[in-house]
């Protein structure tokens, strides 16, 4: 299967999908199709669109975007993303630059310079 733009490769799913809700088995309902409904969710967060502009072939904005709410409120984010960062080599996370941004007073930050890398597990 070719990888659109915005979507995740086999191997990426692959790694990910065990961890998400509503799998056969799981309490409650069961995702129609967690894979589109991630790629879907990339699609939004990758391109900086707003969720009324998602294609049509990933659902209705409105049903994908109270998921993702529900799925950030449970954690269900963080324990992929958890387990994404425990891989030195990964390639799954990105920042883009052109999204941040400071106030013109952050230049004289008080304490001295700490750096934080992303995605790297702090030593004690």
């Amino acid at each position: 299967m070719a990888t659109k733009r915005y979507e995740l490769s086999d191997e990426q799913w692959r790694r990910i999908s065990s961890q998400l809700s509503g799998k056969v088995g799981d309490p409650g309902r069961t995702g129609s199709d967690n894979r589109l409904f991630v790629n879907g969710v990339l699609w939004v967060l990758r391109s900086g669109a707003h969720w009324h502009d998602l294609p049509e072939r990933y659902g209705k904005w409105k049903t994908l975007h109270k998921r993702f709410s529900r799925w950030s409120k449970a954690g269900v984010w963080d324990r992929v993303f958890a387990d994404l960062t425990k891989d030195r080599d990964n390639q799954y996370l990105m920042l883009d630059s052109t999204l941040v941004r400071a106030h013109q007073q952050a230049a004289t930050g008080k304490g001295g310079p700490r750096i934080r890398l992303w995605g790297a597990p702090e030593v004690d």
